[in-house]
């Protein structure tokens, strides 16, 4: 499968969040993003920030770090944001009702080598980086997704 690469400099919180409500316009149940980088790279601002522009308000929308996935209910369908980061076994992603989620939901998932080979092949994949002055984002997408994000006319 063909992939596109595209990297994004994010200046603040304000840019992830700027992308993030971008990027969410476009979701539609059946969707996957992966959003990987190391802790404080900014994988959680960027789903809280999707979760906000889906929802259409400000909400408090918690880290799943220790529930490991929380659901939302948005006027673009159901919203499923996963932190497999306390996983230890691909298996255990199965328990939390990942195959039901990618078929009928809009799934963000933070620390997706957690999946193993369970891992979507058509997901969008959001690797971030936190650098010294600004953070820095490369999406990495099969042609599926090239034309969606292309559109939004994203700023390298």
């Amino acid at each position: 499968m063909a992939q596109t690469e595209l990297q994004i400099t994010l200046t603040d919180e304000a840019a992830t969040a700027a992308l993030a409500a971008r990027i969410a316009a476009i979701l539609r149940p059946g969707d996957t993003l992966l959003l990987e980088g190391e802790i404080g790279a900014g994988k959680t601002a960027f789903a809280r920030a999707a979760i906000r522009a889906m929802l259409g308000r400000a909400e408090d929308v918690p880290s799943p770090t220790f529930t490991l996935v929380q659901t939302y209910d948005t006027p673009q369908g159901p919203v499923w944001h996963f932190d497999l980061y306390r996983l230890t076994h691909p298996d255990e992603v199965l328990e939390l009702g990942l195959d039901q989620a990618l078929a009928e939901a809009i799934c963000l998932i933070e620390w997706p080598d957690r999946l193993g080979a369970d891992s979507p092949s058509d997901a969008l994949n959001l690797a971030f980086e936190a650098r010294a002055t600004d953070h820095a984002v490369t999406l990495t997408m099969p042609d599926v997704w090239a034309e969606r994000i292309k559109a939004l006319d994203v700023r390298a």
